[in-house]
């Protein structure tokens, strides 16, 4: 992990720093969340650079429930320990189980519209893109991770044959490729 001098790299000022800041980042990301998630918090707030970004983030994924909502929780706990995970935590659930709430009882009214599915077959392509480019800004990190641009590239191209083609369940390859990636760090880390 890179480390920036401590101006450089500010963390959360309080509890309530962290609600606000999660709520509002919750209330951005619509769909392609992680893409919203890596701009606010590695490039505006500078709260983690882009390694511990992806460092992070792995690990929210591997974890149950949703990866942003991990994501938080773990900022938070780092920050203020467990106040500081449920204030994330807080930010990250409050204000969208209002909106998502209000939106259902919307969508129960016009849900046989035939507006409002084209409305979301095109949110989901608007989803998918925000997902490709973030995965292409956060590339760049990986010259700096230990297995080399090479073997990330055939990990990332073999993940993606082995879900998308071949239709794997997700926790098989989450083992399997995920474990092979793991024991292969930890055997270029080891000394």
């Amino acid at each position: 992990m890179s480390s920036l001098p401590a101006e450089d790299h500010p963390q959360p000022q309080s509890p309530t720093d962290l609600f606000v800041s999660f709520t509002l980042l919750a209330l951005q990301g619509f769909g392609g969340v992680m893409a919203v998630v890596q701009r606010e918090l590695v490039e505006k707030k500078r709260w983690m650079t882009r390694e511990e970004f992806i460092e992070d983030w792995a690990v929210a994924q591997v974890m149950p429930g949703p990866n942003v909502v991990n994501l938080s929780m773990m900022i938070g706990a780092r920050s203020f320990g467990f106040k500081g995970a449920m204030a994330a935590l807080a930010g990250m659930l409050t204000a969208p189980l209002i909106l998502v709430l209000l939106l259902a009882l919307v969508y129960a009214q016009f849900a046989g519209h035939p507006g409002v599915a084209g409305a979301l077959r095109g949110m989901g392509a608007v989803a998918a893109g925000l997902i490709a480019a973030t995965g292409l800004k956060l590339a760049g990190a990986l010259l700096n991770n230990v297995l080399g641009l090479r073997l990330c590239a055939a990990f990332g191209a073999l993940c993606f044959v082995a879900i998308a083609l071949l239709r794997w369940p997700l926790v098989y390859v989450l083992f399997g490729l995920g474990g092979a990636a793991c024991v292969l760090a930890y055997a270029r880390l080891k000394p």
